[in-house]
């Protein structure tokens, strides 16, 4: 049962509210001015507030700012009850923060539609959607259904990939995000000199496409290929750039969903200016490892080409063989089947990556 917080200073309003809110099964509190109403919203956390605008002592502008400031009840749903019609006191309510609002004398239907629409936001916004193909396709129904967006399809299919077959390539236009189902798939670019620089390696339950959709260029900054059979869910362009640009709530959930680890893709680059090869080929096989695209010595392991490896590191083929053979010596990797590397020791890897 949804607890809701009504604020009021008329009595008869708010006993008659509050009657219609407990015959449609929501538990009532309430308030008979602003100053109980904040009182009570930092005892009970409601998960919804309704409040009256014109009040003695602190009104409902006043119960809005002081519970934004609280940790603990700013975000609460608040739609705001008012006799004013006038436009810039509803536009004053938004821009407060306000949810939504009601004019008095308002239908019992309005104000029922109005919580049940809110509480359903607010609990879209709370909700987890595991990165799966379901998890997906089951977000963009509810976006769909509770903000009223057209999107191309709420079901899209799968793609399989063959082992080295290209998702998009760099220069290529840019058409669609691609969210990774199964399998492993690695980024790259082409240098000016025309060696491959990979800017990301990227397992299930990742995204790959949306820094090319982001930046409006048009086309994909780099390349992506399957490094293992592989499937791949596309989200068209004009869904991204919709869920992204249409609507603030859903634009903050999507853009957490498909924020893989941004900031790594920094912290990647400074290592490659900066790190010595010993520690940028350490935390390589750490990153992967804790990506679950690399098992220890009790698991298979990884089948990577070294020229690969070499990319993911910023140094060339030869030197990350070296450096791999010195890890192989002082017994922190092997060679599994298939010549797939091992790891061995994953504590003093992960001292070496590190290292100051």
């Amino acid at each position: 049962m949804k607890n809701i917080l009504l604020i009021e200073d008329n009595k008869d309003v708010l006993e008659n509210t509050a009657e219609i809110l407990g015959l449609a099964n929501y538990n009532v509190i309430k308030a008979r001015n602003g100053m109980e109403g904040v009182a009570l919203a930092r005892q009970n956390k409601p998960d919804i507030i309704v409040c009256d605008i014109l009040m003695p002592e602190l009104d409902g502008y006043g119960v809005l700012e002081t519970l934004n400031k609280d940790a603990q009840t700013a975000g609460t749903p608040f739609i705001f009850l008012t006799a004013k019609s006038e436009i810039r006191d509803i536009r004053m309510g938004m821009t407060k923060g306000a949810d939504d609002y009601l004019i008095k004398p308002f239908e019992e239907h309005e104000l029922l539609e109005a919580i049940d629409l809110r509480l359903r936001k607010n609990d879209f916004l709370k909700r987890k959607f595991s990165k799966t193909a379901k998890g997906l396709n089951t977000f963009f129904k509810e976006a769909t259904e509770h903000f009223g967006m057209e999107l191309l399809s709420n079901d899209r299919k799968l793609r399989e990939l063959e082992d080295q077959e290209e998702v998009f390539r760099e220069g290529d236009s840019a058409h669609s995000l691609f969210f990774i189902q199964k399998g492993n798939i690695k980024t790259f670019k082409i240098t000016t000199d025309g060696k491959e620089l990979i800017t990301g390696m990227h397992k299930e339950g990742d995204f790959v496409g949306q820094l090319s959709l982001l930046n409006h260029c048009g086309t994909y900054t780099e390349t992506a290929t399957a490094i293992s059979e592989t499937e791949v869910l596309s989200i068209p362009k004009e869904d991204f750039m919709k869920l992204v640009y249409e609507n603030k709530i859903v634009s903050n959930k999507f853009l957490h969903i498909i924020s893989n680890n941004l900031a790594h893709v920094q912290d990647q680059l400074i290592d490659m200016a900066f790190a010595p090869v010993k520690k940028r080929a350490a935390k390589a096989l750490i990153e992967l490892h804790e990506k679950g695209m690399m098992e220890d010595s009790e698991h298979q392991g990884l089948e990577i080409p070294r020229e690969d490896f070499a990319a993911m590191i910023g140094t060339a083929t030869e030197t990350a063989i070296r450096t791999l053979s010195d890890f192989k010596s002082q017994g922190l990797v092997r060679l599994g089947k298939k010549k797939k590397l091992v790891l061995l020791d994953i504590e003093k890897l992960r001292q070496i990556g590190e290292e100051i």
